[in-house]
């Protein structure tokens, strides 16, 4: 049940593929080097294998206990946060100015996906306060920013978001969480909040909560939400914890998997709150929340199925069953050596690699759109991020499980069973499609908004770059590559298609089809990826550059993807016409048991 963090394949994934090198220069890194990229790298990993992978299986096993009001984590956790914070990793990605190391999203995302394959559990943690960091560096007071930022982003306070209510799920208009003014400038807090990540523990000496809720002039819906910053301990004059706020977790779900991460129920009895930007404009603080978690919610499916997929490929080297057909002695043989069990693992690490790659061109696009000097050069740049941070999201996780259950299937009986720990990769990852909005909430959103808002221009976009990289694979002096056009053209030339019947169908057959359509996005998208880094593999290879096997290999694992999923793209294009009529006219008998 060993991890060792995947430095060169996340390295080749950032720069030779999502481009990070280009962020140097817009001047807005300015700590931001090639030699950095590689030390940070490497000391990400060392936490990540020596410090984290070694407390995920006692983690599952044991879990959190609540008691009298108080979170206790499972046994090395507390010690694991502090050499996370000693680090400083909490503020990677964060400016200078408010004490973060001022570095490049995309590496940030390379961090927690470290973080998320040694430890999922661990990282829920950090990854809450990365988007409540986000949500007070743009809407937080002077003074709010002034008191809780340095403790957030040093990792010395940890933050939740609470959006769900018992009523109120996605839904989220519908939460009775109140907000009364208390005459001085903070609001008094009441309601529930349940699933709360991280919402109680042990590691940290507070906890801020952004806590959605509505104030007595709130209209019904979300128009009438606003957003708090709500302490567990007031900060006292000196800016250390204080008196003990109103707020206390009254329950502890007992989930599937991530048993190492306290999901809590909490109770807010009149805890005293302050506004964080305007009032009724929560959802769009809320939403700086969302999105941060999105992408990282994206990449925790790429972490997940890569520990899943070390912990079988480590067991189809080990076990030896049967007689593999190209070898010449009886055997048995190592499993790996059988085509099938070959042919699983090679599948699972191309679709690792595509989701990997989507994730972290999203990421580079995200600093892009904020540091480039170029206005239209930063509008485009904005245009990509959003377009893609649902198809990360949701088929980067749909990924993850998918994965982790074929690491349970080349691990046979012995996955099924909890000792071998190939279950916990399953269970864990199984929760990923549906927080932070589930995946049909992802689809919906990509067809509902960012398809139809511009007319497919900024899918269009994407197109024109898929078209140039067939050109480039068509013209390659290898001769792997235009085999990999083969499949790419007419896998982009089905989400060319899907993408104007979507823009031009009605409403409900839209949202029919909108599930299948971000698959066949995601397919079509990290297959492109991938091939761009083929065309990147063969210059290594032309000019000499790295190692000739990595590079070789990584055109191997494309022509895998093409042939097993490029494939199938354009036989998407049925289920995503599929249409409302077919759905609903049969009424709702056709879906009861007889």
């Amino acid at each position: 049940m060993t991890y060792r963090a995947p430095v060169r394949d996340i390295r080749f994934a950032l720069e030779e593929i999502a481009a990070m090198d280009g962020l140097k220069a817009t001047g807005e890194f300015p700590e931001f080097s090639s030699d950095l990229t590689p030390a940070i790298l490497d000391e990400a990993a060392k936490l990540a294998n020596d410090v984290l992978a070694p407390i995920n299986w006692t983690g599952d096993q044991t879990g959190c206990t609540l008691k009298d009001g108080a979170v206790t984590t499972p046994p090395g956790f507390k010690e694991a946060y502090e050499k996370f914070v000693e680090g400083g990793w909490q503020g990677l990605q964060f400016p200078t100015e408010d004490g973060g190391m001022g570095l490049p999203k995309a590496l940030g995302c390379a961090l927690m996906e470290m973080l998320q394959s040694s430890n999922m559990a661990f990282g829920l943690g950090p990854m809450l306060s990365f988007g409540a960091i986000e949500s007070l560096i743009e809407l937080g007071s002077d003074e709010q920013r002034d008191l809780y930022l340095d403790k957030l982003i040093s990792g010395e306070w940890t933050a939740t978001m609470n959006l769900t209510e018992p009523q109120a799920g996605s839904d989220v208009g519908a939460l009775r969480t109140k907000a009364e003014p208390n005459g001085d400038g903070s609001w008094a807090i009441a309601g529930q909040k349940i699933y709360i990540t991280w919402g109680e523990h042990d590691c940290a000496d507070n906890i801020i909560h952004l806590v959605l809720a509505r104030t007595p002039d709130g209209a019904p819906g979300t128009k009438g939400i606003s957003l708090f910053l709500v302490p567990k301990f007031i900060p006292d004059e000196a800016g250390n914890p204080g008196e003990r706020n109103a707020v206390t977790a009254i329950g502890l779900e007992h989930k599937m998997g991530i048993h190492g991460s306290p999901t809590c129920t909490m109770e807010y009895a009149g805890a005293k709150g302050w506004l964080i930007g305007e009032e009724f404009k929560g959802m769009a603080g809320m939403f700086i929340m969302m999105n941060s978690a999105r992408l990282n919610v994206g990449v925790q499916g790429v972490g997940i199925a890569e520990r899943a997929y070390q912990h079988a490929l480590a067991y189809a080297k080990d076990r030896r069953q049967g007689r593999a057909i190209n070898k010449d002695d009886h055997g048995p043989h190592a499993i790996i050596d059988h085509p099938d069990v070959r042919r699983t693992l090679a599948y699972m690490k191309a679709k690792i690699e595509a989701a990997r790659a989507i994730c972290f061109h999203a990421a580079v696009e995200a600093d892009l759109a904020l540091s480039h000097e170029d206005e239209e050069e930063a509008a485009w740049s904005k245009r990509r991020e959003d377009l893609l941070i649902p198809i990360a999201k949701a088929w980067s996780t749909d990924m993850g499980v998918e994965v982790a259950s074929l690491g349970v299937q080349v691990h046979g009986g012995m996955g099924f069973v909890e000792e071998t720990g190939a279950a916990q990769h399953y269970r864990d990852a199984r929760i990923a499609p549906i927080y932070e909005g589930t995946n049909g909430i992802q689809a919906i959103d990509l067809v509902g908004r960012k398809l139809a808002r511009d007319g497919g221009h900024a899918m269009g976009e994407l197109i024109e770059d898929i078209v140039q990289t067939v050109e480039d694979c068509e013209t390659s002096s290898n001769p792997d590559l235009p085999q990999l056009a083969r499949w790419l053209k007419p896998a982009g030339e089905a989400l060319q298609a899907a993408s104007q019947w979507m823009v031009q169908a009605e409403d409900a057959d839209r949202l029919a089809g909108a599930t299948s359509y971000l698959k066949l996005a995601g397919d079509v998208t990290g297959g492109w990826l991938l091939c761009v880094g083929a065309v990147a593999a063969q210059r290594m290879l032309k000019d000499g550059i790295g190692e000739d096997d990595y590079a070789r290999n990584r055109i191997a694992l494309a022509k895998v993807y093409a042939e097993t999923v490029l494939s199938g793209a354009p036989g998407l294009l049925g289920d995503i016409k599929i249409g409302a009529s077919t759905l609903f006219e049969p009424g709702e008998a056709m879906l009861e048991s007889a």
